[in-house]
């Protein structure tokens, strides 16, 4: 790349990930425009079910003095990574999908008869509690992590922003602008909020950060492989 690409990143990213995108060529902001914080919590009814909707859910319960008893309980969650970090702490998971509207369908299906405990940030959808209630599901929810916007004044010129979160697009738009820059996010829940603001959206094929990265970096090389391939047709 003639003129290196400016990528900024709404959360700070691990050391590979950075790399990643220094070897691709590009240079990297980074900063947290999301501040998450664990919350204590007591289990009121024992569930025969868990319910995380994502990796800060599982953080949170795996600081819980109850933890050696949860991962007794089976689970079910949204995303591969949710997933993963379970596994990697002993949890049984029994289901899995990359977005709320698709798990949905399944609790309602297969684990109807179950009382779930649902673990949720303070800005969780109503996606699953709609769910569960429409099915007449049994479910205690429990407030455990709390999501706070931490903006931050970015006055470099960036051609790329990465965004996974609605609430980090909130944050980022507080005090900052979107021009021209393409916005890559982490999935169409976060590309809505984007709605009205821009048009210039690349939405991740996996709800990680990984694949984020992986868009972007495809793009500007096939963006560059389509100018240099225009040049030499002149």
């Amino acid at each position: 790349m003639e003129n290196k690409i400016c990528v900024l990143s709404t959360k700070k990213l691990q050391s590979n990930q950075k790399q990643f995108l220094l070897n691709a060529g590009f240079s990297v902001i980074e900063a947290d425009f999301i501040k998450i914080s664990t919350l204590p919590f007591q289990i009121k009814n024992k569930p025969t079910l868990l319910l995380f909707t994502s990796q800060n859910g599982v953080k949170s319960v795996l600081e819980n003095d109850k933890v050696d008893e949860l991962k007794q309980i089976p689970s079910i969650c949204v995303g591969s990574k949710t997933r993963k970090l379970l596994e990697d702490n002993g949890f049984i998971v029994l289901a899995t999908k990359e977005y709320a509207e698709e798990l949905a369908p399944i609790i309602q299906k297969e684990f109807s008869k179950e009382h779930i405990a649902f673990f949720a940030g303070n800005l969780r959808r109503n996606v699953l509690p709609d769910a569960m209630n429409r099915a007449s599901i049994a479910f205690d929810e429990y407030l455990v992590y709390q999501n706070e916007e931490s903006s931050v004044k970015i006055e470099a010129k960036t051609n790329a922003l990465l965004f996974f979160s609605p609430s980090g697009i909130h944050s980022y738009l507080k005090q900052n602008t979107i021009d021209n820059q393409m916005c890559f996010c982490i999935g169409t829940t976060t590309a809505d909020a984007l709605q009205g603001v821009t048009k210039n959206i690349v939405i991740a094929n996996q709800q990680t950060v990984e694949n984020v990265i992986i868009q972007c970096i495809s793009y500007y090389n096939n963006k560059q492989y389509c100018h240099s391939e225009h040049n030499e047709m002149k």
